[in-house]
């Protein structure tokens, strides 16, 4: 099918609304293979991708060893079959529990960012006898219904309501605010380290083990959702690393599948997992834990390890966002902040329809950026931990340029 015909199709059977404001940015591409940090169209053209998945490919597109693990157990068993025991999983969780924070010892496996954000809430209802939590605005932790109700931004909730009951938000990197809300009843805290939909919010320094000990004061968890700044996209394993914080409960998923495989999990203390090991089958998923998802999570951590991604992930990131404050700095009308850690930067911009404009014109000089769901006005870069300072150094000659064209369409309003 030529690129028309597959945005026909996606009009008449998937969305035509959302393929309608595609088009209307001139995103009329159909992707067709993707290699490291280049995704190449149906009619040859190449994109640099700076947005890598929404934070899902931290090691790259299509990496070998990813590929081959996969592969591997592709022609052996694929799938589990949910009675016997599979090694992938096994060595999946082994590694998860040695490269997390603290206590973090138990996995259950799912599939995605929000099935592992959902995970988290019933274990942590589980293991403290609790109802209530606590959250942050503007905070993003998916859209079924228990990750939804963390999420602390109403033009996602409000057409589902009524959502569960028993949750509080308040104000992101406010912790006066945080250790009012708790109480004895609040089951978990439930914070991102750096909120990546909200806008690439950093918090400041201490944050979370702040939240950490606000908690643990009051008998409540701490839920940590490394969903988008887990697997290194900060410059650590983990966002909570920055501040030495040790949560009970991590929700990890995004990039855990090296952008081959879905996958997700639930990671707790013992402490936190005690309901689940009273009661096992609570908490069930057939798809969860499948030998080739696991197969590549344990291909992605060891080439993370192999690659030194964790150093190239903070250095390259900071030589990144260096570069995007210079462009700042001669374009105060267009950009009003960069926020980031590690490969995980926003760009918060002064106008409204500003991040659109600048979106389509990235997109066009073949540079794939997006901005944030719950701010239209923050671009974020997440590209590939992989990705060398010469395609940043072309990146941000492109971005400067682009960033000029913004800056003389706000002049002449």
């Amino acid at each position: 099918m030529n690129p028309e015909e597959v945005m026909q199709k996606y009009e008449k059977y998937i969305n035509p609304s959302s393929t309608r404001l595609f088009r209307f940015m001139g995103l009329s591409s159909v992707e067709a293979r993707a290699e490291g940090w280049i995704i190449t169209d149906t009619e040859g053209t190449e994109f640099i991708d700076c947005l890598g998945g929404f934070g899902m490919f931290a090691v790259g597109h299509k990496h070998p060893k990813v590929v081959e693990a996969v592969e591997r157990e592709l022609h052996n068993m694929p799938m589990c079959g949910k009675v016997l025991f599979n090694e992938p999983a096994a060595k999946l969780a082994e590694k998860l529990a040695e490269i997390t924070p603290g206590d973090l010892q138990y996995n259950f496996f799912c599939n995605s960012g929000t099935e592992a954000v959902e995970g988290c809430l019933k274990v942590a209802r589980l293991a403290t006898g609790r109802k209530k939590f606590v959250a942050a605005h503007n905070a993003f932790h998916g859209k079924t219904f228990g990750s939804l109700t963390a999420t602390g931004r109403d033009m996602y909730r409000d057409p589902f309501k009524p959502l569960l009951e028993g949750f509080t938000h308040v104000p992101f990197n406010d912790i006066t605010a945080l250790e009012a809300a708790v109480d004895e009843e609040t089951a978990a805290v439930i914070l991102e380290p750096v909120q990546g939909e909200g806008g690439i919010n950093v918090p400041a320094d201490g944050y979370m083990k702040q939240a950490e000990e606000i908690a643990h004061k009051k008998g409540a968890l701490l839920i940590s959702d490394e969903v988008q700044t887990g697997i290194g996209r900060t410059g650590t394993w983990f966002g909570v690393e920055h501040d030495g914080a040790k949560p009970d409960l991590m929700a990890v998923a995004k990039a855990l599948g090296g952008g081959i495989m879905p996958i997700g999990s639930v990671i707790g203390t013992e402490a936190a997992w005690k309901g689940l090991i009273e009661a096992p089958f609570l908490h069930t998923s057939t798809f969860g834990g499948g030998q080739m998802a696991c197969a590549a999570g344990v291909a992605t951590l060891q080439v993370i390890e192999e690659e030194n991604l964790l150093q190239r992930s903070a250095e390259t990131g900071a030589y990144f966002k260096k570069g995007i404050e210079a462009i700042a700095k001669e374009f105060p009308q267009v950009i009003k902040e960069v926020r980031g850690r590690g490969m995980m930067i926003g760009m918060d911009l002064t106008k409204e329809g500003a991040g659109g404009m600048l979106m389509a014109l990235m997109i066009d000089q073949h540079i794939i950026v997006a901005y944030t769901l719950n701010n239209p006005k923050v671009i974020r870069i997440e590209p590939p931990l992989t990705m060398p300072k010469s395609v940043v150094d072309h990146v941000l000659e492109v971005l400067r340029s682009c960033i000029k064209q913004v800056a003389e369409a706000i002049n002449d309003l």
